[in-house]
């Protein structure tokens, strides 16, 4: 592997910004300090630029298998490179659903084949796969996956006997999507009894998928969690309510129950549905700006833990169908870290704070090894960001399947320039170099 020391950057980690040096040798971080004189392969001058951590996204919808269609391992991990994403974890609705170890084992092995980014797979939950979810190496995956809000085939859990055999018996981090159904049906029907199924629109999804069914379903994982002391985490939070469910004052390693918010929720509101349509149709749906502040505020003051995508590609013709046959969900890898800084440029948060969401606390929660800081002695995943460098996204320059994003026309304010996938040089200035590639993600777990 090549040698690289990079010169005159901003090192942004743990919550400090200083000018040093850095060498990457074999992988890995080798040494950090005001000057390196060591003689390496290559030398980076990074003037006037970010070095951050590789960001770790927690939550990516990449398709594979069964739904190549609209996104693939191969083009996502790139399209997650080229935005600053070292390493994913992505979901188990796929076809078939990831509901056997011998299906999960099957996404590693591709991954192992295609993926540019370091990888890890959730192990997916039915209402009767207890027994294949507990054969689950916590070592060696990151989490096992409950829907507990769709009506997609076998992937609602809404058994209670078997959320409490889940809860009660898995001894590694949970991660739940939650909507209740019930309430999403109900106010569906509701809906289409006053205006009839011609009459609906984008707008009306944050009415079908309201707060009331995000909270019924959420409430219930964190009650649960609470009597058997469960590992939650809740992923993509999306209302006001939701938020007093979660608390801020142990730090990180010591909370049992976390929270994540996503790019979406914190980018839109159901004001941008006229303009944007399906577009940003999501689960759980984007809702008003009063929730938007008010997960902005939970980031802040960290009851919410992690930012993350929920990547979740669809084809253009799809998004293109009547709103209750259109998919939910959206391409976001490639820009989520440009959007975040965008919202430091505009005084929303701090630099450090979108370290913290994006690299720090990932690693911290899932208690990856040697990933998410800059630090001697860790792989060497890192991005260079040059934050005066403006950036327009267009269909030329996507790399997503799908060849869409919510973003397009956007200008952000800053470029990425590089991004180092445990050592290698994945991405710069726009060229993609797959010759290395990423990692299975390691955990060290009790």
């Amino acid at each position: 592997m090549k040698s690289y020391r990079i010169v005159n950057a901003r090192i942004v980690n743990e919550g400090s910004i200083s000018e040093q040096e850095l060498l990457i040798r074999d992988g890995f971080i080798e040494k950090i300090a005001p000057s390196i004189s060591t003689k390496v392969d290559e030398i980076i001058d990074a003037k006037g630029q970010y070095l951050l951590p590789g960001v770790i996204d927690d939550q990516v919808h990449f398709r594979e298998p069964g739904l190549t269609h609209k996104a693939d391992i191969y083009t996502e991990s790139r399209a997650a490179v080229a935005g600053g994403i070292t390493s994913y974890m992505e979901m188990p609705n796929t076809q078939p659903p990831t509901f056997t170890q011998e299906l999960l084992e099957q996404k590693y092995q591709r991954a192992a084949k295609v993926s540019l980014a370091n990888y890890s797979f959730y192990m997916g939950t039915s209402n009767d796969n207890l027994s294949e979810i507990l054969k689950t190496n916590k070592n060696r995956v990151c989490g096992v996956k409950i829907f507990m809000g769709s009506s997609t085939g076998n992937l609602l859990v809404d058994n209670p006997k078997t959320l409490e055999e889940v809860f009660s018996k898995v001894d590694m981090l949970i991660a739940v999507h939650c909507e209740d159904d019930k309430i999403v049906q109900q106010n569906k029907e509701r809906l289409l009894k006053q205006i009839g199924e011609q009459g609906l629109s984008a707008v009306h999804h944050a009415v079908i998928r309201d707060a009331e069914a995000c909270y019924a379903s959420s409430s219930f994982a964190v009650n649960l969690a609470k009597k058997y002391n469960t590992r939650l985490h809740v992923l993509h939070i999306s209302t006001e309510k939701e938020l007093s469910l979660f608390d801020n004052q142990l730090p990180l390693s010591q909370k049992r129950i976390t929270a994540e918010a996503c790019i979406h929720h914190l980018w839109f509101s159901d004001e941008d549905y006229t303009t944007k349509g399906n577009l940003i149709k999501w689960n759980p749906s984007i809702k008003t700006a009063r929730d938007r502040a008010a997960i902005w505020q939970a980031v802040l003051d960290n009851r919410i833990d992690v930012i993350a995508t929920d990547h979740a590609p669809h084809t253009l013709e799809e998004k293109r169908l009547p709103l209750l046959q259109a998919p939910s969900g959206g391409p976001l890898v490639q820009h989520s870290l440009q959007a975040m800084l965008d919202c430091v440029a505009q005084g929303k948060i701090s630099v450090q704070k979108v370290v913290e969401k994006m690299a720090h606390a990932p690693a911290i929660l899932f208690q990856i090894k040697q990933r998410g800081f800059i630090r001697e002695g860790y792989w060497a995943d890192l991005v260079l960001v040059d934050p005066q460098q403006p950036y327009t996204v267009t269909q030329q320059n996507l790399l997503y399947k799908c060849k869409w994003s919510p973003f397009e026309g956007y200008t952000f304010g800053s470029t990425i320039t590089h991004t180092f996938v445990s050592g290698h040089l994945a991405f710069c200035n726009g060229k993609i170099y797959d010759e290395r590639l990423g990692f299975r993600l390691e955990f060290q777990r009790d």
